[in-house]
């Protein structure tokens, strides 16, 4: 008697072609974990923001951010990219930075605002995700400048969500949130969602990292161990700093892309061959 639901078998089967028969290299797994447990941490904020345990819900973001920053350079430094990790790092990134930060925005003090809070929130991961959308057609472009690979086009995704949540790192300090207030702090996050999606270049620093001169090792070693150690005694007054910081980086970055533009075009009209006069025929 044949079976009810027989098996797939295809008539001319070829292992070469067969996907999931292929080894995946354990170095490609690597990344996408670390990508994964990026988004747990995204996902486990919203859970903390719900319970009302803002300060939880903003370290799990900024531990979402710190493992958004390494998956990359873990990826290419053991030559363990791919496509796969290139989409699943975008849609985690829409999540941790886009949907999670505009829910505890909501549940902080958006709220007061009602309706009108919440499409803030929306507008905000709206933004997030057309900037992402953007960032994944142009950086295949391989028509690029060489000079603007050392920029972002617009905030990135985790400067955005640790640079929107201001608001709440002022409150901790002790600058009481009042409903009076709920309309600045929403003008400020439209104003982070637009810096987002604008064309204004900031500081890349995707670069970072790959060759570093050996008299700036012990330096970036003390500042590295510095930062973690205020971030773990001085949280909020350690954000609340890197943050204005950050902010005030991005008129310097529009100069410095600008002269780069301009440097770059020079370059490109030395290198441009002359022509040559018309000769008189004969």
């Amino acid at each position: 008697m044949d079976p009810l639901f027989p098996p797939f078998q295809p008539e001319n089967p070829d292992p070469r072609k067969g996907w999931g028969r292929r080894a995946i290299p354990f170095r490609v797994l690597i990344p996408n974990v670390i990508t994964l447990l990026a988004l747990c941490a995204g996902m486990s904020a919203i859970r903390l923001a719900i319970e009302n345990k803002l300060d939880l819900a903003i370290g799990c973001i900024v531990v979402a951010a710190l493992l958004d920053g390494i998956d990359g350079r873990v990826a290419r430094y053991l030559k363990g990219t791919s496509k796969f990790g290139a989409e699943l790092d975008s849609l985690a990134d829409f999540v941790n930075f886009g949907v999670v930060p505009g829910i505890v925005l909501y549940f902080w003090g958006l709220h007061d605002l009602r309706s009108l809070g919440w499409i803030g929130s929306l507008v905000f991961a709206i933004c997030m995700v057309l900037r992402l959308a953007r960032f994944n057609v142009t950086s295949a472009d391989p028509n690029r400048p060489p000079y603007q690979s050392n920029f972002f086009t617009g905030m990135p995704a985790p400067a955005g969500a640790c640079t929107v949540l201001l608001p709440i790192y002022l409150s901790f300090l002790g600058l009481a949130h009042e409903p009076s207030h709920a309309m600045f702090e929403l003008a400020y996050v439209l104003l982070i969602a637009f810096l987002m999606i604008s064309t204004i270049p900031t500081f890349s620093g995707k670069k970072l990292g790959t060759r570093i001169p050996r008299e700036w090792v012990l330096p970036i070693f003390v500042v590295a161990v510095v930062v973690v150690l205020l971030l773990a005694f001085n949280p909020w007054e350690t954000l609340t700093a890197i943050t204005l910081i950050y902010l005030a980086t991005i008129p310097f970055g529009i100069v410095y892309y600008r002269r780069q533009a301009r440097a770059y075009q020079a370059t490109q009209e030395k290198a441009a061959p002359q022509e040559a006069p018309d000769q008189p025929s004969a």
